[in-house]
């Protein structure tokens, strides 16, 4: 294709402009197109958006804006910078910044980063650096006008990239995130995880799913109750014995580990739909799997433990 002349545009009638303005406007959006759902993206957005929500109702910045910068910032936590300092939105030293800090390329060579010890430290200083004077202008905006915050963090000088409000406007509308900007309240739980959770000897962060009032991770190969405890601040006994199990029991990788005792019952929808027995399954895997109890699966079954023997095929009430 031949490069359009800016100047030789303007020279032309209005309609033609218009029709070349058309254009632009259609490539631009077609390239918005071309962003494809990312499994990765949508478990980062699940473990961050409720202190990203948090962060909006105490600072005033839209949950989707926070999020969308954290996705594009980290890439979606997996960028270096973030894995070795736990900073997600890529903001450097300057800005009298005096705690820890790392040194990463990115627009020169050796730039100083800030560094956190965990995620929420970043995203609370994130909610801060754009307290600062350059941005009181967004402020102005309602909290629900996500693209005039995209544009005006570009304008601001946020970033560099001139397609950054574009970006952010891509990433906030294919994964609905504008969502988040009419919650009034968020789960003070998952919250609390992201403050707390370190990781373990440089390990990524498991996801923490939830799940019949409770939570969960999935167990990675290496993992043990001692390890999983220690990044999300629960003893290693107390972890085993929401699970049921002994502190010293090896976790085999897709293990469900529950952060918070078990529940007596599945979940409401199971009501009057009873689990059917399938192979490889035992009471103890059924129980994980609905987040139940294991003595109260067999109470409601009216089974005795040292008595029933598993059979594929048994009907058990879950409910």
């Amino acid at each position: 294709m031949q490069p359009i002349n800016v100047i030789n545009i303007m020279k032309q009638p209005f309609k033609y402009i218009f029709i070349v303005y058309l254009f632009l406007s259609s490539t631009i959006s077609l390239s918005a197109q071309q962003m494809k759902w990312s499994p990765q993206y949508q478990a980062y957005i699940n473990q961050y958006k409720d202190i990203a929500i948090e962060e909006m109702l105490r600072y005033r910045i839209p949950s989707s804006i926070t999020l969308a910068q954290g996705l594009l910032e980290s890439r979606a936590g997996l960028s270096d910078l973030t894995l070795e300092s736990n900073n997600h939105f890529g903001i450097k030293c300057n800005g009298g910044w005096n705690g820890p800090t790392l040194y990463h390329n990115d627009d020169a060579e050796g730039e100083c980063f800030r560094a956190y010890s965990t995620a929420y430290e970043s995203f609370e200083d994130h909610s801060k650096f754009l307290k600062k004077p350059r941005y009181a202008s967004l402020f102005s905006l309602d909290i629900k006008d996500y693209r005039g915050w995209a544009y005006g963090l570009k304008a601001a000088g946020y970033a560099t990239s001139s397609t950054y409000a574009e970006k952010l406007i891509n990433i906030i509308e294919l994964y609905k995130l504008y969502q988040y900007d009419s919650a009034k309240s968020y789960d003070r739980y998952l919250a609390d995880k992201v403050s707390k959770d370190k990781p373990v000897n440089g390990s990524i962060l498991h996801l923490i799913f939830k799940y019949n009032k409770n939570y969960y991770v999935k167990v990675r190969k290496g993992d043990t109750f001692r390890s999983i405890g220690e990044e999300v601040g629960t003893s290693q006994r107390a972890l085993a014995r929401y699970n049921e199990r002994d502190k010293d029991d090896v976790l085999e990788n897709g293990d469900i580990v529950y952060l918070k005792k078990k529940r007596h019952k599945a979940d409401k929808v199971f009501r009057n739909r009873p689990h059917s027995v399938r192979i490889g399954e035992s009471m103890y895997s059924i129980s994980q799997f609905y987040g139940m109890r294991l003595k109260n699966l067999y109470k409601l079954n009216h089974l005795d433990p040292d008595e029933y023997q598993i059979h594929v095929g048994d009907k058990l009430k879950v409910r």
